[in-house]
């Protein structure tokens, strides 16, 4: 069974009877006929691996791994309700007019269809990243169209644009695929086979000990479980996390909490330091000025994060013009070696630092910073639950906070 695009009619079966209890309830709830039913189970079974149901006298039962799958194939149809609900509602204006229970008609191939012409914005480019003819995809995606009575592709000058009902729609499309995933890998687990996985946005305070140590200890539990680390600009990372490409985001916390389908949690709280490499000239200045700052060339982060915001305010509220002479840059393998060669500047957390001040090249200036801490931390879908994996994932990341915050 091809999971990345499900048969959701044999998953509406799958639900019918775990809820009912019986086959027979569960063909007349979702029109399929008994015969029909078992086989989709029996090649649910087969597939995962496992027995979904316990049959007896009395009627069908979901084992302990049926019961796994039963959650997860429960929130992803909920993810679809969702879907359709959001897309009407951001079509209004249009004068959509749809049938009810929509989601119940959904088939797997104009999901994947949706969310392959939202990933590539043209109809080509969709048809080759999922390996189907463009016309196959192009009319699975206007069949969905059809079927919600409402916009969802507009022609433009290099492929299509999404309507807001196709966005709507699109994310949680793709949550529901990522429920289903996780499904599948939660009753791996169960079968104590291989432990799932996870996908992590990290963030540059994250990445220099937090992560690393992390990472570490979790492969030593779990060898064969599967870590996947990305990184690139927050707004980048948070519409994946949203969306469902991302498990969790490892770093530096918003304030207020970027949107309301997320939720922050703190792991330890991390000052920002003036650091230079060991023996600059600043370095033995026992009383330095932000007049002094100011002579010398800055590394900074790209403008809006909040530690260029820190870097920023520093000048400004010393009624000082803000440094010209910036480099602008995030990795600190770049930063480490533009302050190893030269007296250049940079505002930076002394957790990001760690190596590098014991290694005896960078060391933070006697300036102080009041006001900078800030607390890293987890931040995930508002919903989401994770595997057993991830769970133990995130319990390392809080045991590693501790140990940096003592």
């Amino acid at each position: 069974m091809n999971w990345s695009v499900p048969n959701l009619r044999h998953l509406r079966a799958f639900q019918a009877v775990a809820e009912n209890r019986s086959i027979t309830a569960a063909s007349r709830q979702v029109f399929i006929s008994q015969p029909a039913i078992t086989q989709a189970v029996a090649k649910m079974e087969a597939v995962l691996g496992v027995a979904l149901f316990d049959r007896r006298p009395e009627g069908v039962f979901p084992t302990e791994a049926g019961g796994l799958f039963h959650d997860r194939v429960e929130r992803m149809m909920r993810h679809l309700q969702t879907g359709v609900a959001e897309a009407l509602r951001a079509s209004s204006r249009r004068g959509g007019r749809a049938a009810p229970n929509l989601d119940q008609m959904l088939t797997g191939v104009q999901l994947r269809a949706l969310i392959a012409v939202a990933e590539a914005r043209n109809f080509s480019l969709a048809a080759r990243a999922v390996g189907v003819s463009q016309p196959s995809l192009h009319r699975a995606a206007r069949e969905l169209e059809h079927l919600l009575a409402v916009p969802l592709f507009e022609a433009a000058s290099r492929g299509v644009t999404l309507t807001r009902a196709a966005g709507a729609m699109a994310m949680q499309a793709k949550l529901a695929l990522a429920e289903l995933a996780q499904g599948v890998a939660e009753i791996e687990e169960w079968k104590g086979g291989q432990s799932g996985g996870l996908v992590i946005g990290s963030m540059p305070l994250a990445r220099s000990f937090l992560l690393p140590t992390v990472i570490n200890a979790f492969a030593r539990e779990r060898p064969d479980a599967r870590v996947a680390v990305v990184d690139g600009p927050y707004e980048d990372m948070l519409h994946g996390l949203r969306h469902g490409d991302i498990d969790l985001l490892v770093g530096a916390l918003r304030d207020p909490v970027p949107i309301d389908d997320v939720v922050q949690q703190p792991l330890f709280v991390d000052p920002l330091a003036v650091v230079a490499r060991v023996g600059h000239p600043l370095a033995q200045n026992p009383r330095i000025s932000v007049a002094d700052l100011a002579r010398y060339p800055w590394v900074v982060p790209r403008a809006g994060t909040p530690t260029r915001t820190h870097f920023e305010r520093l000048f400004l509220g010393a009624g000082l013009a803000v440094p010209k002479a910036l480099v602008e840059a995030g990795s600190l393998i770049l930063i480490r070696g533009l302050l190893s060669a030269s007296d250049r500047l940079t505002i930076i957390s002394l957790h990001q630092i760690r190596h590098e001040t014991q290694w005896g090249m960078l060391a933070p200036l006697p300036f102080p910073l009041p006001g900078t801490a800030r607390p890293i931390g987890l931040t995930m879908r508002r919903d989401w639950r994770p595997t057993a994996a991830q769970a133990r994932f995130i319990e390392l990341l809080r045991e590693a906070g501790r140990v940096i915050h003592t």
